[in-house]
């Protein structure tokens, strides 16, 4: 595959993903942070979040998404800025160019499809916002997003509050949907040679994946069936966590057949009735079926438990913590990794989907502005332009 090139004007996390996908992927990403303005930190904010790891502007929480990348920083409020922007784009020869700004601002930092666009026709552009620029003054915070498009109120105790769920999952879908119509424009500019804007928004993304539950109200649904439902699946009886003799296991019977496979087991025999042989009988008897699971589990060991139900083909699991997860056999091989300026060696998620030839080591995240000097260089910027520039405040 070519080694694309993405210029990115990203901070937070949602775009940072997108971005890290192409990374991993070998393509070259150089990540745009403002110059410094004010008394507040220069740069991404997500630079001074969490504990310090090799220095201050790169703590834990920044380091996992913007490894493998380059950074420059470039005031895209000053007209010089802008161009130097615009000469990025065709000296580097950049495919992609991506940003999670206001909407409302892209005019004004030069950043828009059509500015972008006439300087390099055959540009991808790609934004993310929380609502897309028919909303441009909208911030896009992941939690903020969850409570509007209904995550946190199908998520939780259903006898509690609404809740957030406990990853930024919208954050990483608008990600996700950058990574996929970015590649999706590529293809189709191997047809056609031309560019392609691209509009990611947040709560579009997250309500795309509101197909269990979005639908059924048309269907004249039970308002159970739209809501917090805690640990249990809202269909198939019974799917929850139930208590073990040393722990939790979650158990899900996904048909018919599993259910008469599970209760063929002597252990769990006792929990076979004529209504509980179909899924529609199992509803009715569902809280009761929840207590006679949790009498029996409760009893034994959770590896004797797994042992029956992996013998009969039943999908069940022991609940892992995230350091237990990192260790699985089937993912321990598969940890994308990094090394700290000092040595030490950083273990991340893996890739979603193996890719051949992919390399799973990646770059240490860059230090602000690192590569703004030697990037401008590459573009054709001679040592005294770029001094210039750095008098100026338009890099950093």
């Amino acid at each position: 595959m070519k080694r694309y090139t993405v210029l990115s004007l990203e901070q937070a996390l949602s775009l940072p993903a997108a971005t890290l996908r192409f990374a991993q992927l070998g393509w070259r990403v150089i990540r745009i942070e403002a110059t410094p303005s004010g008394p507040g930190l220069p740069g991404d904010p997500n630079r001074y979040i969490g504990a310090r790891v090799v220095d201050d502007d790169r703590r834990s929480y920044f380091v996992a998404p913007n490894v493998g990348k380059e950074a420059i920083a470039l005031n895209l409020k000053e007209e010089r800025g802008q161009e130097v922007l615009r000469r990025l784009l065709c000296a580097l020869d950049v495919d992609v160019f991506c940003c999670n700004t206001l909407p409302s601002r892209y005019e004004s930092l030069g950043i828009g499809y059509a500015a972008l666009a006439a300087a390099k026709p055959d540009l991808i552009w790609a934004g993310i916002s929380a609502m897309g620029p028919q909303d441009p003054d909208t911030p896009g915070y992941d939690p903020v997003i969850q409570a509007m498009c209904g995550y946190m109120e199908v998520t939780g105790d259903p006898k509690g509050s609404p809740m957030v769920m406990g990853l930024p999952v919208i954050d990483l879908k608008a990600g996700d949907e950058v990574y996929a119509n970015v590649l999706l424009a590529l293809l189709e500019r191997q047809q056609t040679g031309r560019g392609k804007e691209i509009h990611v928004s947040m709560l579009q993304a997250a309500a795309s994946w509101l197909i269990t539950v979005l639908p059924l109200i048309d269907f004249d649904c039970e308002p159970g069936e739209i809501t917090r439902a805690g640990n249990e699946h809202r269909k198939f009886i019974p799917s929850n966590v139930y208590p073990a003799r040393d722990g939790f296991i979650y158990l899900a019977i996904g048909s018919d057949a599993q259910w008469q496979r599970l209760t063929r087991i002597g252990r769990f025999a006792s929990l076979a009735n004529e209504i509980r042989l179909t899924n529609e009988g199992r509803h009715r008897e569902r809280d009761q079926i929840h207590r006679d699971l949790a009498a029996v589990t409760s009893r034994y060991p959770v590896d004797e438990i797994l042992a029956d139900l992996r013998a009969t083909t039943i999908p069940a699991a022991r609940i892992f913590d995230i350091r237990q997860v990192r260790e699985l056999p089937q993912l321990r091989d598969k940890l994308t990794h990094t090394i700290t300026p000092g040595g030490r060696l950083v273990r991340a998620q893996p890739m979603a989907v193996d890719v051949p030839g992919a390399s799973i080591e990646l770059k240490f995240a860059p230090k602000y502005g690192a590569d703004t000097r030697r990037v401008l260089a590459e573009a054709g910027y001679a040592a005294g332009e770029i001094d210039a520039l750095a008098a100026a405040g338009v890099i950093a």
